[in-house]
């Protein structure tokens, strides 16, 4: 009976963790409205977060120029949309997506 009243109770630790755990960049991609100009692998009213990755790779110091490029917005990179800055997003939350679309192959 004790060993199963443990079992619960870690069971359930375990389940509280999960829930607290930061949402993926997926999620916040999704939460942040980037897909709706942004998809994974076709250029939509943005280019496609491959496409980024793809022109990025490599560069130094590209985390913190992709951070400030999402957090201000811009225009010209990829065309004359213009992209709006995101400053109600925050800061780990930009730099959580900036590293999964730069790790897209």
């Amino acid at each position: 009976m004790k060993y199963g009243f443990l079992a619960v109770l870690a069971g359930a630790s375990i389940l509280a963790a999960n829930g607290a755990q930061a949402a993926s960049a997926d999620d916040l991609l999704k939460k942040n409205a980037c897909t709706a100009c942004h998809s994974i692998d076709k250029k939509m009213v943005g280019p496609a977060y491959k496409d980024v990755a793809a022109k990025y790779r490599g560069q130094a110091g590209v985390e913190a120029k992709l951070f400030e490029k999402v957090k201000k917005g811009g225009v010209g990179v990829w065309g004359q949309v213009p992209m709006p800055p995101n400053t109600a997003v925050k800061d780990d939350d930009i730099k959580t997506m900036v590293k999964y679309v730069l790790s897209l192959k």
